[in-house]
């Protein structure tokens, strides 16, 4: 996630580093390699200049602490600068209402139906509502059925009328059947086109006008940059949408949008998209993701996915068969599985602080737990159960049910001892490491 701009970004503010004090010499040097940057990121150039004539103001309206570096200051300046750009703080989706209404809107191709139903997972799984997702896209022919297939998978109900071409009515009638089954949010997903054109406006604006919705939200695919924006706010001065939905970004995306998409339209970004999983979807922080453009990483966010994932009750299990030296390849298997949950490797990686930057230029594949999962597939049950009973017959099969080399399974196998021994001593400790003595 904007792995190009991030690099740019920091080789600029590394020209402050080991200066002893802010001039106008170097501070101008900094803000032309971060306008640089934004620029090749796909922002506007009214918005890069007018971006770094803030942070170059500010850093020279600054006295630098003794105990802070000019480098260290102006990081905390461009941080500021670009919170302050994509819009300071978390915005919440309204959802107040019986049933609350919420109008999806944006180009064809952007992930508004994706988007729909990873909105609907989340407010079951997350906010404990009953939501009705509704098919009001009648004009490509496998929208609803997309729609069905994504509704069945988080197991969200989906209203759909076959044969009748009239969003609105559709909608209407949704809504009427929602408040009879005590449905709490009503998710509409509407038509979208290959370009904006007036028959989209005219019945996207119609069906906020007839339903009122507590919530209209545009979605915009975040790679296609700054034509997202343009987009965001042709739809904006006809429809007063209240919030952007950025899906995509963790493909190959410069990060355009995701800057100055709130600053051009006046409006929060709600929600990202982070991958093609149902569960792929996250509340948009833009200090948080200030932090990851300029290499900081992201805890918070990573500790809130462990937390989403985290089992109490497994967790104790696994803390006592680790005190019994129970611990064995299904329990492993099992955890294995609840990280594969949080998202894609890559995306994890990055949040921790200092390593998007080492993995930059590095392929990190998804399939990376496969062999493992192969060799644990090819186990019996009782060696899956039984760790210790693993002697060179039992390898030599294993190894060979699973395509691979008796060398990567006795690697595999020193890794899980290690691993068992370290899991047992932080166990012992309280969830501490124990201090190594010297």
């Amino acid at each position: 996630m904007f792995e190009n701009l991030s690099s740019k970004i920091e080789k600029a503010l590394h020209t402050l580093r080991g200066k002893g004090s802010i001039t106008d010499i170097n501070i101008a040097e900094t803000v032309k390699e971060v306008r640089k940057a934004l620029l090749d990121a796909d922002v506007s150039y009214p918005i890069a200049k007018e971006f770094t004539d803030k942070v170059k103001a500010e850093a020279l309206g600054r006295n630098v602490i003794t105990s802070i570096e000019p480098g260290q200051l102006m990081v905390k300046i461009v941080h500021e600068k670009l919170t302050e750009l994509m819009g300071s703080e978390a915005v919440d989706i309204n959802i107040k209402g019986q049933p609350a209404i919420v109008l999806i809107a944006g180009l064809q191709g952007s992930g508004k139906t994706t988007f729909s139903a990873k909105l609907a997972n989340m407010l079951k799984t997350k906010r404990g509502k009953n939501v009705m997702l509704v098919a009001g896209d009648v004009y490509r022919p496998a929208a609803i059925s997309q729609l069905q297939t994504l509704g069945e998978q988080v197991q969200v109900p989906v209203y759909t009328e076959l044969g009748n071409n009239n969003p609105v009515e559709i909608a209407k009638n949704a809504i009427r059947e929602a408040k009879l089954k005590g449905i709490n949010v009503v998710i509409v997903d509407t038509a979208g086109r290959l370009a904006v054109d007036e028959q989209m406006m005219d019945e996207i604006a119609a069906l906020k006008r007839e339903l009122q919705p507590q919530e209209t939200l545009f979605v915009v695919d975040s790679m296609t940059g700054q034509d997202a924006v343009n987009t965001a706010k042709a739809f904006n001065d006809r429809i007063d949408f209240d919030g952007v939905v950025l899906t995509k970004l963790d493909g190959d995306t410069r990060g355009g949008a995701a800057l100055t998409i709130r600053y051009t339209v006046q409006k929060p970004i709600k929600f990202v998209g982070v991958g093609e999983k149902m569960d792929a979807l996250d509340v948009f922080h833009p200090d948080r993701m200030a932090n990851r453009i300029l290499g900081m990483g992201d805890v918070v966010s990573l500790v809130e996915r462990a937390e989403a994932q985290y089992d109490e009750e497994e967790a104790r299990k696994i803390s006592k068969k680790l005190m019994r030296n129970e611990y064995n390849f299904d329990d492993f298997l099992s955890q294995l599985a609840q990280i594969k949950k949080m998202g894609s490797m890559k995306d994890l990686i990055g949040m921790i602080p200092g390593m998007g930057k080492l993995t930059q230029n590095v392929e990190i594949s998804d399939d990376a737990f496969k062999p493992i999962e192969a060799m644990i597939g090819s186990m019996t049950p009782y060696e899956r159960q039984n760790p210790s009973c693993l002697n060179g017959s039992r390898k030599q099969r294993i190894a060979a049910g699973s395509g691979r080399s008796i060398q990567e399974l006795n690697r595999f196998l020193k890794q899980f001892e290690d691993t068992r021994k370290m899991m047992k001593m932080v166990s012992k400790n309280g969830g501490k490491m124990p201090m190594r003595r010297r």
